[in-house]
């Protein structure tokens, strides 16, 4: 048999040292195969001592071939290409088989065109989650396509195409069975594959740092620095020192070179985190180095290259802060290639408790705490709480709650005691006022409702134990007041 493929990224990190061996590796250690015939489009020094390295591994012959691509993901030059190399193959009349696993999504949707209509191939994928499998293309096009079809780049191409692209193994660490947070992790795969700039928005503790770190590690970088950089904690007058360094003498206490994080990151990745706290100054100057990709320590005038990936993270709406003239529309364009929109935990469906599980075997581990389970009740105390500080809140209450309980399974009781209570949004010795349409009834009003829904959620929705919470003499006293103020 004899098998194709384009190389990817997961591919060249074989020779890093990774566990997971790549695609191309797999496949051959899982089939018969004799011969092996490679397009590529990366450079000739990295590709090199891959291709050294996968001939000392099989006794096989392997070909490999360089693409000029303007773009990885340009139709009609892939095409261009593709075409022809299977041409040349198929002369042989020999069993051939396609792997469509390493590539770009357009690579992908070209393979399955031409192996589909033009040629008659066969299909392999493979992932560590699911190994080396045949696959079965279950649909048939005419053959007579025109190739100027392609430069259209069809959405329903590029979609069927990524279906055969797995999540990389990098992502495992992000747990959910979510379909929109699945999408998140595939896009972020996608992005890991492609050197380009990444911006991550979500609220604080949906675990933007953790997506950074995994796109990182999934990448051709990942052999290099990941270095993180709280934008929001650098002191204004140290931002340029922080970020591009420092020579002797530049400044008061400047007793020595010091290398800025640009430098330290080089080769590798700089996640620049709370990206919207960068004050307007320092945005200007950060942009200049993104173009130029040279950077100028303070106090020196020999300014030195670096190459970085640049992936940020803000909780901010930086296209209202645009607007506002707080940030830079520039440097916002340069960094929002790849755009990636993390839900708060509260809007993930199904992936609350999955967590809560998955949390809590990780603590007993850590804290050597003996096993601990929850409850039902705890889990209606869980899922019914708004989660402001998302993950990060979740995995502290936890915490907590695990460390306190003397039990095996912990109760309502045990995680209510270890949540924080957050004040309410309306203070009112500050907020209500006496003036024309001052109600003090609508202040009442308000006041009976918030404890009735906090008595209703400590209660697990038990309104018999939420009355007695509450002081009320039957449930169906209860019942009126939640009727009156519309609560269910």
């Amino acid at each position: 048999m004899i098998l194709v493929s384009w190389i990817g990224g997961n591919d060249l990190q074989a020779i890093s040292g990774c566990e997971a061996k790549g695609p191309i590796y797999e496949t051959l250690r899982s089939t018969s195969c004799d011969e092996l015939h490679l397009l590529y489009n990366y450079d000739q020094s990295k590709v090199e001592p891959y291709l050294e390295w996968l001939t000392s591994q099989f006794e096989i012959k392997i070909t490999s071939q360089y693409v000029f691509l303007s773009s990885p993901t340009n139709f009609s030059e892939i095409y261009n290409a593709v075409d022809p190399f299977l041409g040349e193959i198929v002369k042989r009349r020999t069993q051939t088989s396609i792997l469509l696993s390493p590539g770009t999504p357009a690579m992908q949707a070209i393979w399955i065109l031409l192996g589909k209509t033009k040629y008659d191939m066969y299909f392999y994928q493979s992932s560590i989650e699911s190994g080396v499998q045949k696959v079965d293309i279950p649909f048939d096009i005419s053959a007579e396509f025109l190739p100027s079809l392609i430069s259209k780049q069809s959405n329903a191409l590029s979609q069927l195409s990524e279906y055969h692209t797995p999540i990389n193994a990098a992502f495992d660490d992000i747990i959910t069975q979510n379909p929109e947070m699945e999408d998140l992790k595939h896009r972020a795969t996608v992005l890991a594959e492609r050197d380009i700039p990444a911006l991550i928005y979500g609220e604080s503790g949906t675990g933007k740092e953790l997506f950074a770190t995994a796109i990182h590690n999934a990448s051709q970088r990942s052999g290099k620095p990941l270095i993180t950089v709280n934008c929001g904690a650098i002191p204004s007058d140290l931002i340029d020192s922080i970020l591009f360094g420092h020579v002797k003498g530049s400044f008061t206490g400047a007793n020595a070179d010091k290398k800025g994080v640009f430098e330290t990151a080089d080769g590798g990745t700089l996640f620049l985190d709370e990206f919207g706290e960068l004050p307007l100054e320092a945005q200007v100057r950060l942009l200049r180095v993104l173009q130029s990709g040279e950077i100028t320590p303070v106090g020196s005038s020999h300014s030195r290259n670096v190459d970085i990936r640049i992936i940020a993270a803000t909780n901010r709406n930086l296209m209202n802060e645009v607007s506002e003239g707080r940030f830079r529309e520039d440097l916002f364009y340069r960094v929002a290639v790849g755009v990636l929109n993390l839900p708060p935990l509260r809007e993930r469906k199904g992936d609350i408790i999955l967590l809560v599980e998955s949390m809590l075997d990780q603590i007993t581990t850590k804290q050597n705490i003996e096993g601990k389970k929850i409850s039902v009740k705890a889990k209606n105390i869980i899922l019914n709480h708004g989660w402001p500080g998302n993950v990060r809140e979740l995995h502290s209450t936890l915490l907590r709650a695990a460390l306190w309980s003397k039990k095996s399974v912990l109760s309502e009781y045990d995680i209510t005691s270890s949540l924080f209570e957050r004040p309410s949004k309306k203070d009112f010795s500050t907020l209500v006022e006496f003036g024309e349409g001052f109600s003090i009834q609508s202040v009442i009003d308000d006041l009976t409702a918030t404890y009735i829904k906090k008595a209703l959620v400590i209660s697990g929705d038990q309104k018999t134990k939420a009355a007695k919470i509450l002081g009320l003499s039957s449930y169906q006293t209860l019942d009126n007041w939640m009727k009156k103020y519309g609560i269910k």
